[in-house]
C-alpha cells in the first residue's frame, strides 16, 4: 500500500488544482494587487503629509501689502534659515534686484558670488533695493466733484444732489486702514508703486505705428478717427482711436515702434452698407492680406506685435476668416469672456464699455443712498430673468424688467450697490454707469475678464459674484459686507472713477492711458532687425 500513497496524493492535488484553476487565476492577482495597494498607502502616509488634515489651516490668509512709507529697514533674517537659489549669471552683468521676489530669506548665487536677500513682497522689494519712486499726487488725490452735464440717455440730477458734499473719510481712517483706499488691507492697485514706475516709463518710451491711410481712401470712415463726438454704448472704440491719433505715442517710424495698430473700426464696418455684419470677416481678411504684402512688419512676427480695438459684440466673430489675427494679435475688446474661444486671456485685453458723459461725476454721500441695490434692463439673458424672478418683490433690492420711466441717473445715485447682470454678452455699460455715479458695482457675469484686471484690484471697489449665488445676494450685501467695508468700497469707487472716463484730449490715468498700459504690458521685449 505504501507505493500507492504518493500516487494517490499527486492525483488528488492534480485534480484539485484542475478543479480550482479558474478561481486561483482570479484570486492570486487580486491578493497581489491588494497587498501592493496596502504597501503604497503605508509608504505615502509615512513619508508625506498629503493625508494630514489640519483643522486650523483650512483658510488662506493673505497679509496686506506693506506700505513703502512704513518700511525703515529690511526685515531681519535671523529667525529663518536662508534658501539658496542659483541663477545663471555672467560676470559683469548687473542683477535687477527689484525683480526678485521671495517669501523667505534667500541667497542668490551669481556665478561665484553670493548675495543675500530678504524680500517679503513687491513693496518690500522696492525698498530693499533702495529704489525711490516719486509719489503721484494726482493718483492719490480724491476725485473732485462739480455739476453733471447729462447726455441724451440720463437726465441731470436735482441741484441738491449735485451739491452733496463728499463725506469726510474720517470714519474710514478710524478703522485703521492703510494709506490708499482698500478693503481688508487690499489697495485698489495690485502694486501701486510698481504701476507708477511702469506708467512713467510707458509715457516716456512706448511707440505705436499706425498703418497710414489718406482722407480720400474709400474706407476712410472705417480706418480714420471720426469727426463727430463718439456716442452710444460702443463709444469706447471711437474714443480710443481719436485719443491715440492725438497722443505722443504715435510714431511715423515703424522701426522704432513697439506695437502696430490695425485701425479698422468694427462698429463702423457694421453700419457701412458696403460691408455690413456679413462682410466684416472678409474685410478684415483682405486688410491683413494687403498690409502683409505692402509692409514687412506683420510677417516678421505673424502679427504678434499688432493690435486692434473693438467694442461691439460682432467683433468677437470678425476674425473668423483671419485666424492669425485671433491667435496672434492683441485683441483689445469689450466682449472679453474667457469662456469663448475667440478671446485669449493674458494675450488679449479688456476695454471697458463706457457711455460717454460730459463733466465731472456728481457726488452723493453713502448716508443719502437709501436703496440697497438697483438693476434695470431688457430681459435678454437667463441671468437677468433669474435676477428679476428672485428679487422682483423685494423692498430693498430694486429690479426692473425694462428701462425706467424715471431718471436712470437718480436710481444710480440713490443706491448703495448697482447690479451689472450679463445680457447678450458679459459686458455692458452698467459698470461704467455705476462708477460714474459713485455706486458700488455688483458684477453677475461669469467668465468676464474684467477691464484693467492686470492693474487694479476689483475686489477693492466692487462685489464680484457667481450667477448661481443670486438667491443669496441680499445676504451678501447686508451681512457679508458690513457698513465699514461698504464705506471702504464706496471710497475706492471714487478713487477709480477717473480710470473709467474718456476725454477728447487724453488725461493722465484716464481710460485711454489705462488701455495703453495694458498694451505696454503686452508689448514684445524682442526687437527684430529688418533689412
Amino acid at each position: 500500500m505504501a507505493p500507492r500513497i504518493p500516487f494517490f496524493s499527486s492525483s488528488f492535488v492534480h485534480r484539485r488544482l484542475k478543479d480550482s484553476g479558474p478561481s486561483l487565476f482570479f484570486f492570486v492577482p487580486t491578493c497581489l494587487a491588494f497587498t501592493t495597494c496596502v504597501f503604497i498607502f503605508f509608504y505615502i502616509s509615512s513619508t508625506s503629509n498629503i493625508l494630514s488634515i489640519h483643522l486650523n489651516e483650512t483658510h488662506l490668509h493673505v497679509r496686506p501689502p506693506i506700505q513703502l512709507s512704513s518700511i525703515s529697514s529690511p526685515p531681519s533674517t535671523s529667525s529663518s534659515r536662508p534658501v539658496t537659489i542659483k541663477i545663471p549669471h555672467q560676470q559683469g552683468q548687473p542683477l535687477d534686484a527689484p525683480r526678485l521676489h521671495f517669501l523667505e530669506p534667500a541667497q542668490v548665487l551669481l556665478g561665484d558670488e553670493t548675495t543675500s536677500y530678504m524680500l517679503v513682497n513687491d513693496s518690500d522689494s522696492q525698498e530693499a533695493a533702495n529704489t525711490s519712486l516719486p509719489a503721484d499726487d494726482q493718483l492719490a488725490k480724491a476725485t473732485e466733484a462739480s455739476s453733471l452735464s447729462a447726455n441724451d440717455e440720463d437726465e441731470a440730477p436735482d441741484q441738491e444732489d449735485q451739491n452733496d458734499p463728499l463725506p469726510e473719510p474720517e470714519e474710514i481712517r478710524q478703522q485703521g486702514r492703510h494709506e490708499g483706499n482698500n478693503v481688508d488691507g487690499f489697495d485698489v492697485f495690485h502694486d501701486k508703486a510698481l504701476f507708477q514706475q511702469e506708467y512713467k516709463e510707458m509715457n516716456k518710451s512706448l511707440k505705436i505705428f499706425v498703418y497710414p491711410h489718406k482722407r480720400n481712401d474709400p474706407f476712410a470712415n472705417v480706418l480714420l478717427p471720426v469727426n463727430d463726438e463718439p456716442g452710444g454704448n460702443y463709444a469706447s472704440e471711437s474714443y480710443f482711436k481719436k485719443a491715440l491719433f492725438k497722443s505722443h505715442f504715435i510714431t511715423e517710424n515703424p522701426l522704432e515702434a513697439d506695437l502696430f495698430y490695425l485701425p479698422f473700426s468694427i462698429a463702423s464696418l457694421r453700419h457701412d452698407k458696403r460691408v455690413g455684419v456679413g462682410g466684416i470677416q472678409g474685410f478684415v481678411r483682405d486688410y491683413i492680406r494687403d498690409i502683409s504684402k505692402n509692409y514687412p512688419y506683420w510677417n516678421r512676427t505673424g502679427g504678434a506685435d499688432h493690435f486692434y480695438v473693438a467694442c461691439h459684440s460682432v467683433g468677437r466673430s470678425a476674425m473668423e476668416k483671419a485666424t492669425e489675427v485671433k491667435l496672434n494679435a492683441i485683441q483689445v475688446v469689450c466682449s472679453s469672456s474667457y469662456f469663448l474661444p475667440g478671446y485669449v486671456a493674458h494675450k488679449d485685453a479688456s476695454v471697458p464699455q463706457i457711455w460717454p458723459r460730459k463733466g465731472n461725476p456728481p457726488i452723493r454721500p453713502p448716508s443719502k443712498r437709501e436703496k440697497l441695490a438697483f438693476f434695470a434692463g431688457a430681459m435678454n439673458s437667463r441671468v437677468r430673468e433669474f435676477l428679476v424672478q428672485v428679487w422682483k418683490n423685494d423692498a430693498e433690492i430694486s429690479v426692473h424688467r425694462s428701462r425706467l420711466k424715471t431718471p436712470y441717473s437718480e436710481a444710480l445715485l440713490g443706491s448703495k450697490f448697482c447690479i451689472h447682470a450679463k445680457g447678450f454678452e458679459v459686458n455692458t455699460a452698467r459698470i461704467g454707469d455705476a462708477l460714474y455715479y459713485g455706486c458700488v458695482p455688483v458684477i453677475l457675469a461669469d467668465h468676464y475678464d474684467l477691464p484693467f484686471a492686470d492693474i487694479i484690484n476689483w475686489n477693492s471697489f466692487s462685489v464680484v459674484m457667481s450667477t448661481v449665488d443670486i438667491p443669496i445676494l441680499k445676504k451678501v450685501l447686508l451681512q457679508e459686507i458690513n457698513s465699514s467695508n461698504y464705506l471702504k468700497l464706496q471710497s475706492s469707487v471714487m478713487e477709480v472713477q477717473k480710470h473709467f472716463q474718456w476725454h477728447d484730449v487724453p488725461v493722465d490715468y484716464d481710460a485711454f492711458h489705462m488701455v495703453m498700459f495694458e498694451l505696454w504690458l503686452r508689448r514684445s521685449h524682442l526687437s527684430l532687425a529688418i533689412n
